[in-house]
């Protein structure tokens, strides 16, 4: 076990809604009992790609004790089970994730996503 950076989950503050499992591409997160839970710890990155979409800010990066990240496990997961998600959709086009590439948003406290066509009229205006 070593330090690093892991995904914490705020249990009170998570609503179970699942919008954190798809941004998660090492399948280390799962709603279980209603609730979004870390399932092995060596599958999470730490990347926090999932912070942006909950809703509720239930998800946040710490330091702590934890094993090593391997790919290996995030391969074999990948392989042995079917990658269940729901789909996240563009805030200007509705194009969903699975046609398009998304990015995730952030701004006042609300998580949002959109997609690689509609990026550049939210930056040019």
């Amino acid at each position: 076990m070593a330090t690093r950076t892991i995904v914490k989950i705020d249990e009170e503050l998570c609503n179970g809604c699942g919008a954190c499992i798809s941004p998660c591409a090492e399948s280390a997160l799962e709603l279980i009992d209603g609730k979004a839970r870390v399932i092995k710890e060596e599958l999470c990155d730490g990347a926090g790609f999932c912070l942006g979409a909950c809703p509720t800010g239930a998800l946040s990066l710490e330091n702590r004790e934890a094993p090593e990240f391997s790919e290996q496990a995030v391969k074999k997961i990948s392989l042995t089970r079917p990658r269940n998600y729901k789909p996240q959709k563009c805030m200007q086009c509705g194009m969903s994730e699975d046609q398009a590439w998304l990015l995730p948003l952030k701004h006042g406290g609300e998580a949002r996503w959109i997609c690689t066509r509609c990026l550049p009229g939210l930056i040019h205006g």
